[in-house]
Formats: C-alpha cells, structure tokens, sequence
C-alpha cells in the first residue's frame, strides 16, 4: 500500500498542516464544553466542587499542549530512534501498576501522580504503533514470511495485550490487537496469516469474555438490548434516551436530562450521548464530520509522507485516534458492547488525554515533513 523506504535521512520540514489543527481545535473546544457539561453537577453532588473535574481536565490539557508542541517540532527521525525505549517504558510501566499496592482505584490501571491519575495502557498504545511502525519497515521486505517477518512483532504487542487484559481491561487489549492488525495490513501481511490472527484474537476475546461473569452479563445485556433495563442493560437504555429525546435539533446546549444521574459515565464512556441528546442530530453528526476529516487528512499525510517509517507511523497514529472514535460512539448507539475507550478529545480524561494531543503532535510533525516536500516539487 505504501511506498518503499527510503534511507533514513534527516528531512526538511514545512509549515504544519492547518486542516488537521483546525479540525483538533474544533474537537479539543467541544471536549472543553461537554465536559464543563456533564461533569458541573456530579461534582458538586460528589465532591462538593462543581469545577473539579474541568480543572484537571485543562491541567491535563496543558500537559498534553506540551507535549503536543513538542512533537511537532521534532523530526521523525527522533521517533524512530525512540521506539525501542519507549515500547520498554511502556511494558515497565504495565508490569508496575500490577504491582499490589501500586495502582489506585477498584482495578489496577492508574498510578498516582500528584493532581493527575497515569494509566500505562495509553502510553503502551502510542508505544506500540512507534514499535510497529519501526519493526515493520525494517521487515518490509519480509513481512509475508511467518517465523520472520509476523512472528516478533506478534509476540512483542501480545505480551503488551496481555498486561493490559490483567488489569483487566479487555477492551484496551482489544483495540492493542487492532492496531496490530491494521498495520500489518497496510504493510503488506498474508491475507492468510492475518485471517490466522483474527481467529485467533476472537477466541481470545471469547475466552476473556467467559471467564468474568461481568463480562458476559455485559454481552449477554448487549444481545436482549430490551431485557434487563434496569441492571445490566441500564446504561445502553439510558444512552439511547438520550438520543431520541435530542431527536433531530436537540433540547439545547445545557438542557440534557440523562447527564442528571440517569447515565452513568456521561462524562467519559458516554458523552457522545450527551451530545446527541443536547444537540440532536445535527450536532452528533458534526462530530463525525471531525473525526472523518481527521481520518483523511492523517491518511494523506500517511500517502505522501517521503518515508516508509513516517508513512506507517501516521497511518497507526491515525488508525488510533479514529477507530477509538469510532469504537466509543458504536457503543453509545447500540452496535458494540461496552469497552470502556473515552472518545478522544471529547470525553474527559486525563492521561488519555495528554497522550491523544501527543499523538496528534506526532501527526503535525509528519505533516510538516510532507508540507516540505510539496512545496519542493511545486
């Protein structure tokens, strides 16, 4: 799908792409509303603070604009030679939040630091796409053999998909196997050994569903969306409430009845609800609009970028931030089960956060290397 690759050089870098901010801004100022939005009364009836959560959403939005700034002025280059010890970081920190006594919370996924909780798992998820991005140009021209080309990089992102289903989030695990699978796609697999993956990672995903009984109340609610809407089904009911009281203008910016207690996670699994329900259809479709113009225009990035190493790094950057998307708001109108991924940029988040505007800085860098190289054959 991509072209082959060239040496690696250090490559003059244009302006950043101004679609791709503009379409982010537009994303990161509706995650400034909705979740000002959903959070102003469950914080105060919780904590007693009604800007508690909108507090250490900008934190995390600051911390994240660093981060994102400081991507975008370094090379690709520089990331290539940070896969490796970024995939370590990422493995070490996932083997520290299992640690007993570590991680806060009911399950073992954050670990404490000051105003702001840092889940490993998001890390893990940008580790793996720099790792893959790196391995699969080195194997390019052996990606279809098994035992060399597909066997390393499978068992490198199944350990890390393993750490982060003992935690247990196996929906995080999930979407890890996703981006495996999506870059050994473009990149050129087997269409048999990749058929062998997807077996394979679905009875896994069986496996993990039967041996938690949560788990498979969760699917089983999923499969009788009408049974049992007051327990396990309650959450997806109260969703598409929400969505067809916003009908096709919505009851108004503010006006949602479902943020008041009746949907759990309104904040973070399920604003996509919110916002349907407050800003109807047409709202709920601007939001598509966004993230399908951020698909294409990482996706553009990723077909013209002059390397194969920044052609594959865009393409998962991408894949990333737009199947999570996708993923979230399946799961807010019914068609997926529920998987616990936030919709990035909207949702609130703190680690999640940070590492979405990172990845988007990774994004502006490569964007700007392909900027250069227009404007030399203009």
């Amino acid at each position: 799908m991509f072209e082959a690759e060239h040496p690696p050089k250090l490559i003059r870098r244009g302006p950043v792409d101004s679609w791709l901010l503009c379409v982010v801004v537009l994303l990161v100022l509706s995650g400034e509303i909705f979740v000002f939005n959903t959070t102003y009364f469950y914080a105060f009836d919780r904590f007693d603070d009604p800007y508690l959560f909108v507090r250490k959403h900008n934190l995390a939005l600051l911390i994240g604009s660093l981060g994102c700034g400081t991507a975008m002025v370094l090379p690709s280059a520089v990331f290539r030679r940070f896969a490796y010890p970024m995939l370590f970081l990422a493995v070490l920190g996932l083997c520290v939040v299992l640690v007993p006594g570590v991680a806060q919370g009911k399950v073992q996924r954050w670990l404490p630091l000051g105003s702001l909780n840092f889940q490993p798992s998001e890390f893990a998820k940008g580790a793996v796409v720099l790792y893959l991005a790196y391995a699969l140009t080195k194997k390019y021209d052996r990606i279809q053999s098994f035992l060399d080309g597909l066997l390393p990089p499978l068992l490198v992102v199944g350990i890390v998909a393993v750490l982060i289903a003992l935690e247990p989030d196996l929906g995080g695990a999930f979407f890890v196997c996703l981006l495996l699978f999506a870059l050994l796609f473009v990149s050129g697999a087997r269409l048999r050994h990749l058929t062998l993956l997807a077996v394979g990672g679905l009875l896994c995903l069986s496996y993990g569903v039967l041996s938690a009984d949560y788990r498979m109340t969760r699917w089983l609610a999923f499969f009788n969306q009408t049974e049992d809407l007051q327990g396990a089904g309650y959450q997806l009911h109260q969703s598409l409430l929400a969505f067809g009281a916003g009908g096709a203008y919505g009851v108004g910016l503010g006006e949602s009845r479902q943020k008041m207690f009746y949907l759990p996670e309104a904040h973070t699994d399920f604003v996509f609800a919110v916002i349907g329900e407050e800003t109807g259809l047409w709202g709920s479709t601007g939001i598509l609009v966004l993230f399908g113009l951020l698909g294409a225009r990482g996706i553009w990035i990723a077909l013209h970028h002059p390397t194969r190493f920044g052609q594959l790094l865009a393409f998962g950057c991408t894949f990333l931030l737009v199947c999570q998307a996708g993923l979230n708001m399946a799961v807010a109108v019914g068609l997926l089960p529920t998987t616990g991924l936030p919709l990035p940029f909207v949702s609130y988040g703190g680690s999640a956060f940070v590492m979405i505007l990172v990845y988007v800085g990774i994004l502006l860098s490569l964007s700007r290397e392909v900027q250069r190289r227009n404007m030399m054959h203009a």
